[in-house]
């Protein structure tokens, strides 16, 4: 310990690579701005190209930094994010023939788009048979869609269905009409009433990072939500994987009694 206080304990590659963020978040270094060169660096920090270089990897793990061979490193720049809530789900927006993603994407000022990887019927999953109350590879039908905002990939959607619930609505079709799935739900007599939404954060896999064209250091967001209707019966239930970089969440409800 010193006389001022405790001694710094960080490696240096450690410390460097956090003076650095700390002037990316402050935005003295701004997203797209290319940052000083090693050798600066290595000069500014009073050390040795080495430590400047894993500093360098230490922000690029942590998404802040891209480096483009032959031209240096760059302040990576943030995607914008979709915020989620609880008024996403208004019956009046789907009523209104908007499906849920374009029309929180529209309130938000960004594109939305999705691509369909899927339409089959498939055997549930344990977690998803667990919902609805089956046992594990019972025949079920999936909807698997890749979600995007301003032509980035944000979300890998899987949404489940009991066959019986999805046996001749347009939910088996590539296109669900106005509304989307939940209207189409509704038409087949299932009165939507409540939904249950589980959050974990974790790193991605390899194949996740290249369809969500993640950069190294990015978690993702695992979403299980299952959707009731007016008997308490689970009629949706969606597992869904969400670039961390490109979510964020915002809630306002009543205190429960």
């Amino acid at each position: 310990m010193t006389a001022s206080g405790y001694t710094d304990a960080r490696p240096l590659q450690v410390r460097v690579a956090d003076e650095i963020r700390a002037r990316i978040e402050s935005a003295e270094y701004a997203p797209g701005q290319q940052l000083p060169t090693l050798d600066d660096l290595a000069q500014t920090y009073g050390c040795s190209l080495a430590v400047i270089r894993k500093s360098l990897d230490l922000l690029r793990q942590q998404g802040l930094v891209v480096t483009v061979q032959g031209k240096g490193s760059f302040v990576r720049e943030r995607p914008t994010a979709r915020r989620h809530g609880i008024e996403r789900y208004s019956r009046s927006t789907w009523k209104n023939g908007k499906p849920i993603l374009t029309a929180e994407a529209d309130m938000q000022g960004h594109k939305a788009s999705q691509v369909i990887r899927e339409l089959a019927e498939v055997p549930a999953p344990a977690v998803v048979a667990e919902k609805f109350g089956v046992p594990a590879g019972t025949p079920v039908w999936v909807r698997r869609r890749t979600t995007l905002i301003n032509d980035r990939p944000n979300q890998l959607a899987d949404s489940y269905y009991e066959l019986k619930v999805v046996e001749g609505t347009l939910i088996q079709e590539e296109n669900t009409g106005p509304g989307g799935g939940f209207a189409r739900l509704e038409d087949a007599g299932y009165l939507l009433d409540r939904i249950s939404e589980e959050w974990t954060v974790r790193m991605p896999t390899g194949p996740e990072t290249v369809a969500l064209r993640l950069p190294a250091g990015t978690p993702v967001v695992n979403l299980v939500r299952t959707t009731f209707d007016t008997t308490g019966m689970a009629v949706e239930v969606m597992l869904a994987t969400l670039a961390g970089d490109m979510v964020s969440f915002a809630y306002d409800f009543p205190i429960p009694d």
